[in-house]
């Protein structure tokens, strides 16, 4: 079987935020993540988990027309593969979908901006649970490092949001 995927897309919708999307069994699991992401340990991101979404998401940069559900410019911000970390209570390795109904998730990234060991602990459950997104220590943590602000385009086609919002018109 082959490594399964990531996608972390900048979205501007109503408020500009990042989907983390991880791939299992033709679903992505997904969280809309205010902030982005950290690669400061000391750093906790809110993650607000969403509906799964299609895989087809994998590949979608454009525009959302506004009428419709998450209208919004959307640019895939990083991609990759991910290795999903998280253990059971006999230290087995469990399935993604039990590790999110369990509150608990522990992957490691390997994208072009995001690298690394995270971890997604659910600290409210409801109609739009919330989770605490947070990078583990590890050799690709680095508090002086600040993706969201100094690494802003798209790793598959180059452009800004503003850039994919006009050539869209």
């Amino acid at each position: 079987m082959s490594q399964p995927r990531f996608i972390i897309q900048k979205h501007d919708a109503t408020r500009l935020h990042y989907d983390f999307r991880l791939e299992e069994e033709g679903v992505l699991k997904s969280w809309a993540v205010p902030k982005g992401f950290s690669t400061d340990p000391s750093e906790k991101r809110l993650a607000i988990e969403v509906e799964d979404h299609d895989p087809d998401a994998l590949e979608f940069e454009g525009t959302i027309p506004k009428d419709e559900y998450g209208g919004g410019t959307v640019m895939i911000w990083d991609r990759g593969k991910y290795d999903h970390l998280t253990e059971g209570i006999h230290g087995r390795k469990i399935k993604l979908s039990t590790a999110c109904q369990n509150g608990h998730i522990q992957v490691r990234l390997h994208g072009e901006k995001i690298k690394g060991k995270y971890a997604l602990t659910r600290i409210r459950d409801g109609e739009e649970p919330q989770w605490l997104l947070v990078k583990m220590k590890d050799e690709e943590a680095d508090a002086r490092r600040n993706p969201v602000r100094t690494e802003p385009d798209s790793v598959v086609s180059g452009r800004s949001l503003e850039e994919i919002a006009k050539e869209d018109k």
